[in-house]
């Protein structure tokens, strides 16, 4: 036929074999890492807004974190839920903290889980910013500094392998980094979230951490989803101040920002998909709508596609049982 092209991109797709011989991003369970949500409570406390997710005791984060490593998956994030709250988040660098306890349980039952902790205030003040406040009830950034590099240095002190900044106070990384290296601690990595926007997308995951702001919300310190330009000066100041991974969060509204960061920046990234779609995803395939586990291989794909090395996702351990029955 005059005209018909001598390469047919058919040739490459006709058997499953072959789709996979050609195919150019892969998936595995290594690439995740499984937020756990950290509790002084007895037992494990079901997220009603995030089926499948729960708020765990120190003994059940245990059990967990050691399902996640012989699935394969790569690493935990952790976020603690305190008895108390105060004024100054003094629970978050205490250092029999609910965190660096369960940064200890873990190390103890598990051997080459990689352990991150979030590093933020948030959820251990009674106002629920992520930093102190002033008289007049702005986020104070620079005395903040303080207290996260107190926080980190703790974590790492209990043994986390990586810390993970999530506050977005201007300045903290280098104050992190600061701490680290003047504590014995240079070899600890930090995970900044550097690109986090003002999402409403988190709402879930403020049930699951206790942490809704009291009064206001973070626009202040958070991005508007309206920006890109800014999320990469974000990215640039952080690897400047000694970020190892930089982090987009949340992850599918934002593919077009992961793959700007990762394609100018070259730096590890990571993205964060977040409890909104996670509990989307999750309310869609309980009522039938969708082919849960074909949309979540296709979202994961479409995140690693889009340039992030990591993910992490409430999905993790449902990702790694899936791609381990399909091997």
């Amino acid at each position: 036929m005059a005209g018909f092209p001598t390469y047919r991109a058919r040739r490459m797709r006709r058997t499953g074999r072959l789709r996979e011989m050609v195919r150019e991003t892969s998936i595995d369970p290594a690439d995740f890492v499984a937020p756990l949500f950290v509790t002084y409570k007895d037992g494990r406390h079901p997220v009603e807004a995030m089926p499948g997710v729960e708020q765990l005791s120190l003994q059940a984060v245990a059990e967990e974190a050691g399902r996640l490593q012989s699935l394969g998956v790569g690493a935990v994030l952790l976020f603690g839920i305190p008895e108390s709250k105060d004024a100054q988040g003094s629970g978050a660098y205490a250092a029999d903290g609910i965190v660096q306890k369960a940064v200890r349980t873990i190390k103890e039952t598990t051997d080459d889980l990689v352990v991150i902790t979030d590093v933020c205030l948030c959820e251990y003040t009674d106002h629920g910013h992520c930093g102190l406040l002033t008289a007049e009830g702005e986020v104070d950034n620079d005395p903040t500094l303080q207290l996260l590099a107190r926080s980190a240095v703790s974590h790492a002190e209990a043994g986390a392998d990586i810390v993970a900044p999530s506050d977005m106070m201007d300045g903290r990384v280098g104050a992190i980094r600061a701490a680290l290296d003047a504590s014995g601690f240079a070899h600890t990595p930090i995970m900044s979230y550097a690109v986090k926007y003002a999402s409403a997308y988190y709402g879930p995951f403020r049930e699951a951490a206790d942490s809704a702001p009291q009064f206001g919300d973070r626009k202040a310190y958070q991005m508007d989803p309206a920006n890109v330009a800014e999320g990469l000066r974000e990215a640039w100041l952080d690897i400047e101040e000694g970020a190892d991974i930089v982090m987009v969060k949340p992850a599918v509204p934002y593919l077009d920002v992961i793959s700007r960061v990762k394609r100018e920046t070259g730096h590890p990234v990571a993205a964060y998909h977040v409890s909104g779609e996670y509990s989307m995803l999750k309310a869609a395939a309980e009522r039938g709508w969708i082919d849960e586990e074909r949309v979540l291989l296709e979202t994961m794909l479409s995140i690693r596609r889009a340039g992030a090395d990591l993910i992490i996702t409430y999905y993790a351990g449902q990702l790694a049982t899936l791609l381990g029955d399909r091997k």
